[in-house]
Parts: C-alpha cells; structure tokens; sequence
C-alpha cells in the first residue's frame, strides 16, 4: 500500500492530476499506520503483521 501510495504521488505530481495526488497521499499514510501498528504487535485488519 505504501509503494502504490509513492507511485500514484508520483503520477500525479508529474502529470498534474489532482485526485491521484490526493489519494497517493491517503494511501501512504494508510500504510505507514497499518505498518507501525503490524511491527509493534498489534494485529490490524485480521493479520498480525502487516507488510
């Protein structure tokens, strides 16, 4: 999730697309929370750890 969030960053910096932007970002901040929260232990979304 993290990697697909940095690509659609990177698309939609380059070809100016807003919403790609938008969602690249929510993606990887999505990401980096379900990665912090798999490395400490806790289980997120039905697996133990997340990468």
């Amino acid at each position: 999730m993290i990697a697909l969030g940095v690509i659609l960053l990177i698309v939609g910096f380059v070809l100016h697309i807003g919403i790609l932007w938008t969602i690249g970002i929510i993606l990887l901040a999505i990401g980096a929370v379900l990665f912090l929260l798999g490395s400490v232990g806790h289980a997120a979304g039905g697996r133990r750890h997340y990468w």
